[in-house]
């Protein structure tokens, strides 16, 4: 008995074409699409003949970051985190240094509020709104040669950030209390016991840098403080503030908290160790600690 072919020979023209037309849809949305919720990464090309088009863009994670190629046409950036707090959450954006070829608004129910324009340097802060004003909007604009051109951002969503409305990121400069010191020990990205080292100022990117040593970490999220400070078993890093708040280096030991953002440590509560010691004592006492932290 002779084996039967799978297909007649006259179909295998009709099957390259449609392998050929399928592979080149796949391509093209390739090109155009590639998130993974948290990124994306896409091309203009795909605009080609449709210069005007507009693209929606979903976005579901706490941090991500964005890359539009060769871009053309415009995109709608929705960041639609899930979870009941998503509506007490703030979006900060840092534009890429190399970023080029895009405006960048946000879009406010069709109002749009300029918050990078093409051809200006990229701010050395974030841009940071409340996530319910809106999502971002980005319009490229034309160029005769939009080869070297790059949209790039980074964004974060991060809880509500006092004086966002001045788009600023930064941690208050006023004192914490104690319910706020407290609760800064359970929730923030960072907690240790250290020394302020030095205060550099760093005007260009309107912030302080504080160089610290630390002589007990409790947690970090991240590589914020690493081995090698002056003694063995200590770590060393720096923490930002806001060139609005004055600041200088203190005698003593203080507990640093704060928080992570793209990437670089920003100074939250920092009470005296000494004055950290007697709150947390009082409220051990009274059973009020939100959380336990080993302090013997």
């Amino acid at each position: 008995m002779h084996n039967q072919p799978l297909l007649d020979a006259s179909w295998l023209p009709r099957l390259v074409v449609l392998v050929v037309f399928v592979l080149s849809r796949c391509l093209t949305s390739l090109c155009q699409y590639s998130s993974d919720q948290c990124s994306w990464k896409g091309s203009g090309l795909t605009h080609e003949g449709h210069t005007r088009d507009v693209e929606q863009v979903y976005l579901r994670c706490a941090q991500g970051t964005l890359e539009w190629l060769y871009p053309t046409g415009a995109l709608i950036v929705n960041l639609r985190p899930s979870g009941a707090a998503a509506a007490r959450l703030s979006v900060c954006v840092k534009p890429a240094a190399r970023s080029s070829g895009s405006n960048i608004y946000l879009d406010l129910d069709g109002r749009l509020r300029l918050l990078l324009r093409e051809g200006e340097p990229a701010p050395a802060k974030a841009c940071c709104f409340g996530i319910l004003e809106g999502a971002l909007f980005i319009e490229a604009v034309p160029h005769a040669d939009i080869g070297r051109r790059v949209t790039a951002l980074q964004y974060e969503l991060v809880a509500e950030v006092p004086g966002a409305e001045d788009t600023t990121l930064g941690a208050p400069c006023q004192p914490c209390s104690d319910a706020e010191v407290l609760l800064a020990v359970c929730t923030t990205d960072f907690v240790a016991r250290g020394i302020i080292r030095a205060v550099q100022e760093e005007l260009a990117e309107d912030r302080w840098s504080i160089s610290v040593d630390v002589s007990r970490l409790h947690r970090q999220k991240t590589q914020v403080f690493v081995p090698g400070g002056p003694r063995a078993r200590r770590w060393s890093g720096h923490i930002m503030m806001p060139l609005r708040c004055g600041i200088k280096a203190g005698e003593g030991d203080f507990l640093f908290t704060g928080t992570l953002r793209f990437g670089e440590a920003w100074m939250g509560c920092a009470p005296r160790y000494k004055d950290f010691l007697r709150l947390y004592g009082e409220a051990q006492r009274l059973g009020s600690n939100p959380c336990h932290l080993d302090v013997d």
